[in-house]
């Protein structure tokens, strides 16, 4: 029976990107409900190539088949804030992929969820290791901290994305409890909302340890 580890960060009211307001209650309606605003790129969320415009693929035109699959975690924990990281990092996993299989990559950032450094400081994909990603045929790299680049630096930014989004890796950032798997491969899944046109969406991350 398989193991499931819920890997998404909670949407809570003042999570960068979200706000609530009451839409009915029960004493007046008879019903409970609420108005969610949301930013497309909230908590844990999948990027679509209109992103940062390296094609047409809206998110509500990924198919579900690729959204779930096959992933590596590398161990990454400890490593320091504004880190790049490289292929080297990497370690016996850059021997291991195959085409079609995903890479997760467990920093522990998630943890800093609430404090400035959670955007400010966070380690990042070098242009190196996106190539990489690409020619092996990494099918989704996904990563703790809200961005895969540097938030602050714009070319930095839109070169990494550009370059894993043209090269057909989906990008999943924003994950959380990576350090609850035990195993170094788990079939990866993250399903976002079905936006028409959308560039991004929040999603439900799960990890299955078979």
């Amino acid at each position: 029976m398989s193991r499931i580890i819920d890997l998404t960060l909670p949407l809570e009211h003042g999570l960068r990107g979200v706000s609530f307001e009451p839409a009915r209650a029960i004493a007046e309606h008879g019903w409970n409900a609420t108005t969610l605003h949301l930013y497309s790129h909230a908590g844990t969320h999948m990027d679509a190539p209109t992103h940062f415009a390296v094609g047409e693929q809206t998110i509500d035109r990924i198919s579900l088949d690729r959204c779930m699959g096959p992933a590596w975690v590398v161990d990454l924990t400890g490593i320091a804030p504004k880190a790049l990281i490289g292929v080297e990092h990497l370690g016996a996993v850059t021997k291991r992929v195959q085409r079609g299989d995903g890479l997760l990559l467990r920093t522990g950032w998630s943890r800093r969820c609430r404090e400035p450094a959670y955007r400010d400081e966070l380690p990042r994909v070098s242009l190196e290791l996106a190539q990489w990603c690409v020619e092996k045929g990494v099918r989704t790299l996904g990563v703790e901290p809200p961005s895969v680049a540097d938030v602050h630096n714009i070319d930095e930014l839109t070169r990494v994305h550009k370059i894993l989004l043209a090269g057909g890796v989906m990008i999943v950032e924003g994950l959380a409890n990576l350090d609850q798997i035990r195993r170094e491969k788990v079939t990866f899944m993250a399903f976002p909302l079905k936006i028409a046109g959308g560039d991004g969406s929040p999603v439900r991350a799960v990890a299955l340890e078979d």
